[in-house]
């Protein structure tokens, strides 16, 4: 009788930010300023490591992956959430509910661990650096890449099974502006504490085990940095650092707020205020570190906008 009753839903409705009324259209010119501008710093990157020899190293190497990640990462989220501020339609269907959910897991879960790849990239530079281009070797870097996607969206699919496999039949409104977990998950007329507990598991092997690994991975590096004889060399040792260890703290901090945690608390307004964060600021936040704060990047950037530059008419 029960499954009688239920119906079948082909499409859900994103309610996203149309409580906000008229303050819609400067929000969507805000975010697509602020989504081209990822794109743009992102693409900087990418054609900068590209185009320079100099940065043709491991490091580089991984933050050219996670630039291209963090773009397509924008491309699953962002388009939509923009048309949705202009539209009268918020609805998404279901199978695009589903594709939208598994991207955003897979390539999430994907920059978490080239994140704590990075890290390992950083410990070995530092505590290890005679041993570094034969232990970081090109194949090795190939490797924890492709680990990388492969946990990532093997783990999307885990979640993608758990989330849709929820019958449902009270609401079809999503309170978001996205498919992501939890708003989805509540909408389930069944019983999802099972299905809930797994994925905060899967959340917490996403998530505290490789900032675990970073954080003690940097007790090495700072205890490494301390015994270095200049002050110069210390600071430069810390410098390589820096840029890794705020995007290690931005994007671990958001998405652990929001996903290391029961789905009872999860709050509508604060959560939809910390996604933007972690889908629209973060993918930018990214890009300006690594250039504004690290100084062979500036000097790259300089030498490949002079090389292809305008000449100048006398």
């Amino acid at each position: 009788m029960r499954r009688q009753n239920q119906s079948v839903i082909t499409e859900f409705i994103l309610i996203g930010f149309s409580n906000l009324g008229h303050l819609q259209v400067p929000l969507f010119f805000t975010f697509l300023l602020v989504y081209l501008a990822t794109l743009m710093a992102n693409a900087t990157i990418m054609t900068v490591i590209r185009l320079d020899r100099t940065l043709h190293t491991p490091m580089y190497f991984f933050l050219f992956v996670l630039s291209c990640s963090e773009t397509c990462y924008t491309l699953a989220i962002v388009p939509k959430m923009l048309a949705n501020l202009l539209s009268m339609s918020h609805t998404i269907s279901f199978s695009g509910c589903a594709a939208q959910l598994f991207f955003f897991v897979g390539l999430a879960c994907t920059n978490c661990f080239l994140i704590a790849a990075m890290g390992y990239d950083r410990y070995v530079a530092i505590c290890n650096p005679l041993n570094y281009t034969l232990v970081v070797s090109r194949a090795t870097c190939v490797l924890l890449v492709l680990a990388s996607s492969c946990c990532g969206f093997l783990i999307s699919v885990v979640v993608n099974v758990l989330v849709f496999s929820v019958p449902f039949c009270a609401s079809n409104q999503i309170n978001h502006f996205f498919c992501d977990i939890s708003p989805v998950i509540k909408l389930g007329c069944s019983d999802t504490s099972l299905k809930e507990m797994v994925i905060f598991f899967l959340s917490i092997l996403v998530l505290l085990v490789p900032f675990v690994l970073i954080f003690i991975s940097y007790i090495f590096i700072v205890s490494a940095i301390l015994k270095i004889a200049s002050a110069e060399g210390q600071r430069k040792a810390f410098a390589t650092c820096a840029s890794h260890l705020t995007v290690v703290i931005v994007h671990y901090g958001c998405a652990s707020f929001i996903y290391l945690r029961p789905t009872s608390l999860y709050s509508s307004d604060k959560d939809r205020l910390v996604a933007v964060t972690y889908t629209v600021i973060t993918p930018l936040l990214n890009p300006l570190v690594y250039t504004l704060r690290n100084k062979e990047v500036k000097s790259a950037l300089s030498k490949v906008l002079g090389r292809y530059s305008f000449p100048k008419t006398v």
